[in-house]
Order: structure tokens, then C-alpha cells, then sequence
């Protein structure tokens, strides 16, 4: 049996749209990942039947997203795609009953890239409790990043539509997260080379509130005069604001990093 392009597979996929139209009264768009099109076409076509003024509109990864062109020739017109993290929704080729489906029945498709599928993956683990794949993270994506304006009445509906992730790309997820909002911070800076030289800069750290992750000494820096050895670390702090006040509080004692 076909993935996507069979009409079974896109009636039980249907049965999506049906539940949004029995849980939410006030339904007024719905966003959905598109990568072969059933799961799209099939709730799309639910909604519509019932409800043709909600809004439907389709998520691509951009690494991979082959509709743009196929809905401007009215045709399958496949893709050479790359690699994504939406690897759920990577089809290099839509199938011809969905393509027809996805041209009747889905008022819009956009497309969204890896680094704003990524920041969806890790805001619906840490806010929403989900989680989430690269591709059923799409829909989020769309929302956060602008592609996709909700409805001004109503409720709009981001679609999360599985959660096969390994294990190690999530953790990797969150620690680029993590520094990108200032939570996680390596600095550089040098300290005295003589007994009890670290133990000052530590101290400065800890009385600032942030906590050391990784800490290392090195000693191969040409610049470095004698008397001086490199340090590097990796610290813990709350955010942004945290970090801008720890690097003036190791300037201040001398440390500048």
C-alpha cells in the first residue's frame, strides 16, 4: 500500500479533519505539515466539506518541497530535495491523487526552514510538553516564525503530527537553544599561572549565580604571556541578562572576557 497516494490511506487520514471539526466549534484555520499530501488533503477535504470558509494551509520543509512547483503546473513535478530535519515530511515528489486533492482542497502552502523547525521542536517540549519530530513540528514552525498569520476570530490549529526523534538530535536541539538565548555561554579568558590562580576566577563565577559545565586550561595559546594560562568554560546562566552581567562582573575583578 502506497504511503500517501491511495485513497484509503487519505479517508483514514480524513478521520483528522473530522476531529477538529467535533472538538472545536470555533475552527477558523487549520495548518498542516504537507509531505506526500495525504495527511493535508485528506483533513482538508473533511473540513471543507463541512466547513468550506476554514482556512487550510500546508507546511513544506524548504530543503524539500516539491509543491510550489507542482501546484503552478498542475502536475507532479519532482524535486531534487536535500537533506532536512523534517525527514518525515522529505518527498521529493507529490503523489497524483494528492496533488489534485492538495490543489482543490488547501487554500495555501508555505515553506519553512530547519533552524525554525528546530526552535518549534524544542518550544513544544519545554512549553507544550510534546514531543515532537522535525516534521510534525512544521506547523509550529510556520506559526512562530511568521510564515503563517493565525486567524484574527476563531481558533487556528497547528497540526503535530509525530514524534520519532532520536534521542541524541534533540539533546543537540536543546543545547543549541540554549546558547542561543544566553542560557548556555563558552567564555574565554585568562587567569594568573600560579597555585589558587583558577580559585579567584571561580569564585567570581559562582558569586555572579551561574553554574560551570565544562572547564579547561589551555596552554598552547602563542599570545599568552608566561606568567598567564588560558581558561575556557562553559557556564549555566538564566539568560541573556544574566550572561551580559556575569562578563562585566569578571571584567570588573580583572578577568575580562
Amino acid at each position: 500500500m502506497h504511503p500517501f497516494d491511495d485513497e484509503d490511506i487519505v479517508r483514514g487520514q480524513a478521520g483528522l479533519g473530522l476531529e477538529l471539526l467535533d472538538d472545536i466549534p470555533d475552527l477558523a484555520h487549520v495548518v498542516v505539515p504537507i509531505g506526500g499530501g495525504g495527511l493535508a488533503g485528506g483533513a482538508a477535504m473533511a473540513v471543507k466539506l463541512a466547513r468550506p470558509e476554514v482556512r487550510i494551509t500546508g507546511v513544506q520543509a524548504a530543503a524539500c518541497a516539491p509543491f510550489a512547483a507542482s501546484l503552478r503546473e498542475h502536475r507532479p513535478v519532482p524535486v531534487a530535495g536535500a537533506a532536512t530535519i523534517a525527514d518525515g515530511i522529505a518527498i521529493k515528489r507529490p503523489g497524483n491523487l494528492t496533488l489534485e486533492l492538495i490543489e482543490r482542497w488547501v487554500d495555501d502552502v508555505v515553506t519553512v526552514d530547519d533552524d525554525a523547525i528546530a526552535e518549534a521542536m524544542v518550544l513544544l517540549l519545554e512549553r507544550g510538553k510534546l514531543l515532537s519530530e522535525g516534521a510534525g513540528a512544521a506547523a509550529t514552525a510556520a506559526l512562530l516564525s511568521g510564515a503563517v498569520t493565525p486567524a484574527a476570530q476563531g481558533v487556528t490549529v497547528a497540526i503535530v503530527s509525530g514524534g520519532n526523534v532520536d534521542a541524541k538530535v534533540l539533546a543537540d536541539l536543546i543545547a543549541r537553544r540554549e546558547a542561543r538565548v544566553g542560557r548556555r555561554v563558552r567564555l574565554r579568558t585568562r587567569v594568573p599561572d600560579r597555585p589558587g590562580g583558577l580559585a579567584g576566577l571561580l569564585d567570581t563565577v559562582a558569586a555572579a549565580g551561574a553554574n560551570v559545565l565544562e572547564l579547561s586550561l589551555p596552554r598552547d595559546d602563542a599570545s599568552l604571556p608566561l606568567a598567564q594560562t588560558g581558561i575556557e568554560m562553559l557556564v549555566e546562566l538564566r539568560g541573556a541578562e544574566h550572561a551580559d552581567a556575569l562578563a562585566k562582573a569578571l571584567d570588573a575583578a580583572g578577568y575580562a572576557p
